[in-house]
């Protein structure tokens, strides 16, 4: 055995010894994560919720997993293979990317994600409720890409439509409409792909759970403010756009009903401030707010709202769930029906907003004929 092997071996026994010496053995039952893409052995999860990513980069003088906010060194083999691991994740998605030599990459093993302002790697960490979102072999509704006229911006601006399955065969019945809006640093194809909006509503129409309704998903213009100047964010381009373009548009090529007690509004994280702003703002638009790990409401905010029929607030367990019960306390002693939930073991996360959409669809629209 040459002194390159021994060393390797060394620097392995090193790795995989410190996770052991301080009782943190990983289980060697790591599998490819459902979110790679085809054929891509790696990246891969273990039950603990660790994520193993394995790159070829020879010439690299060191490589790491970026993931949650850590960074994991990863080993080199003598092939040039760089293996390593993480600590273990929440259930649900997570934004990642490869650091190597100090440049930060996608890992093309992995499907790409629009997400952290770049399109880049995304990984499925297995949670017991995967269902909520699992393409079944139930009917599907449709996803639209369309493109419409914006005479506020001088460009013709991106969504994504859903309609549910029945709206292909029911032609002459019109939907209810829910306006839902993504975070800071991600777009229109967020909900679509890391979100499984579509087959969430699916899975649920599918068992009677929630009434058909159109979902409309567009870009909310918040990227270009400064991070950490959130409130500094003008919501009244945005507005303009989504209530004088995109809702006309909507209710002129979509069978849709157009009007305030028909329309829902929701969004998580900056999407769920832009709602809350322009629910405030507009209280004549929507009759449906929904905040996902994004602020809350006060009786005194909605006491010109006349026709508000649903206050929805959610979050993860490991955010501010106190805040939100609180909330959802105050408006029903004023008497507004108001809805909390909380996603327990997630934090600020798309798991978290998946499951609270799961939540809220049930609860919209169900007072209509």
């Amino acid at each position: 055995m040459n002194i390159f092997k021994i060393a390797l071996i060394i620097l392995l026994s090193f790795h995989f010894g410190i996770a052991q010496s301080s009782g943190l053995t990983m289980v060697e039952d790591f599998q490819p994560a459902i979110s790679n893409q085809p054929g891509s052995d790696f990246p891969q999860v273990n039950s603990e919720g660790r994520v193993r990513v394995q790159i070829s980069a020879p010439d690299a003088n060191y490589v790491q997993l970026d993931i949650g906010g850590v960074k994991y060194d990863l080993v080199k083999d003598e092939n040039g293979i760089w293996t390593g691991e993480s600590e273990p994740q929440d259930v649900g998605f997570h934004y990642y990317q490869l650091n190597i030599d100090g440049a930060s990459v996608p890992d093309p093993g992995s499907r790409f994600f629009f997400g952290a302002c770049r399109y880049g790697s995304g990984i499925e960490v297995p949670s017991d409720d995967m269902d909520i979102f699992a393409n079944k072999n139930v009917p599907h509704g449709h996803l639209h890409e369309i493109y419409f006229p914006s005479q506020s911006t001088g460009v013709s601006r991106r969504a994504f439509v859903y309609t549910p399955p029945c709206y292909q065969k029911e032609t002459s019945k019109s939907y209810p409409v829910l306006y839902l809006q993504h975070g800071y640093c991600e777009n229109e194809t967020s909900w679509p792909k890391q979100g499984r909006a579509n087959f969430i509503m699916d899975n649920l129409i599918a068992k009677g759970k929630a009434k058909p309704f159109i979902v409309v998903m567009t870009y909310g213009m918040i990227n270009d403010v400064e991070f950490g100047r959130i409130m500094d964010f003008d919501i009244e381009p945005f507005q303009t756009v989504l209530i004088d373009e995109l809702i006309p548009y909507v209710d002129s090529n979509f069978r849709t009903v157009g009007k305030q007690s028909h329309r829902a509004m929701a969004g998580l994280s900056m999407g769920a401030f832009e709602t809350r702003l322009i629910t405030l703002n507009r209280p004549d638009v929507f009759s449906y707010y929904a905040l996902f790990s994004g602020g809350i409401y006060t009786p005194e905010d909605l006491k010109d709202h006349e026709n508000l029929k649903l206050v929805f607030l959610s979050c993860g367990s490991k955010e501010r769930p106190e805040r939100i019960a609180t909330s959802v306390k105050a408006l029903k002693e004023a008497g507004y029906n108001a809805v909390s939930y909380v996603s327990e073991g997630t934090a600020h996360e798309f798991h978290t907003w998946r499951r609270s959409l799961h939540q809220l669809a049930p609860f919209l629209f169900n007072d209509l004929d």
